[in-house]
């Protein structure tokens, strides 16, 4: 059975701006640019009525897009780094389909999330890197950032048993709503008032 994640995918131009942090640092193994994408939840290894509950429970959420960038960059595994990723700018709305997300995974039975939720894409997974090596890397490279893009839908994936890092398959897509505009208060003061006489 394959494992199962939620994910936000990474258009094109952002994913070619995050294909040139690749190289400058021994002992990395970088992500292939198709497979950059940002995990909203793991699910792992289900069975198949399990996946179509999820799948069915995930259909029926009803949120609006909504927009946010990838910036800086930085490591997980403080002494003996890991992973190498590059961050995502704060979105209320990220957090809350994320939220949406993990309180269906708990009513189906799933155990929580053990990890708190920090939204990332994963650029490399380090196996013999050396602590110096990644420092001098990150230092380089800590302004980086794209342009800001929408998020109009969510995707299920499935990954095959092997080190990480792909090829994922994308076995459901969810669209997002678009976003309902809210009429500023300036256009509010500038619609007729009803006479009452």
């Amino acid at each position: 059975m394959p494992r199962l994640f939620t994910a936000l995918e990474i258009p094109r131009n952002a994913a070619m701006s995050l294909s040139l942090l690749r190289g400058g640092l021994p002992g990395a193994r970088w992500i292939d640019v198709e497979n950059y994408h940002i995990t909203l939840r793991f699910i792992g290894d289900v069975d198949g009525r399990t996946a179509d509950e999820i799948v069915e429970r995930l259909d029926r959420i009803d949120r609006p897009e909504f927009q946010f960038r990838l910036e800086g960059i930085g490591s997980f595994g403080s002494k003996k780094p890991h992973s190498v990723w590059a961050g995502v700018s704060q979105s209320p709305e990220m957090y809350a389909l994320q939220g949406e997300i993990e309180r269906i995974c708990q009513r189906i039975g799933l155990p929580p999330d053990a990890r708190k939720f920090m939204p990332h894409v994963t650029l490399a997974r380090l196996k013999s890197s050396r602590l110096d090596d990644v420092v001098q890397y990150l230092a380089g490279r800590g302004n980086f950032h794209t342009a800001t893009f929408t998020a109009p839908r969510f995707v299920l994936l499935s990954s095959r048993e092997s080190v990480g890092g792909g090829p994922y398959l994308t076995e459901e897509v969810f669209p997002l709503h678009e976003a309902r505009s809210t009429p500023s208060a300036s256009s509010r003061l500038l619609q007729p008032v009803k006479s009452l006489v």
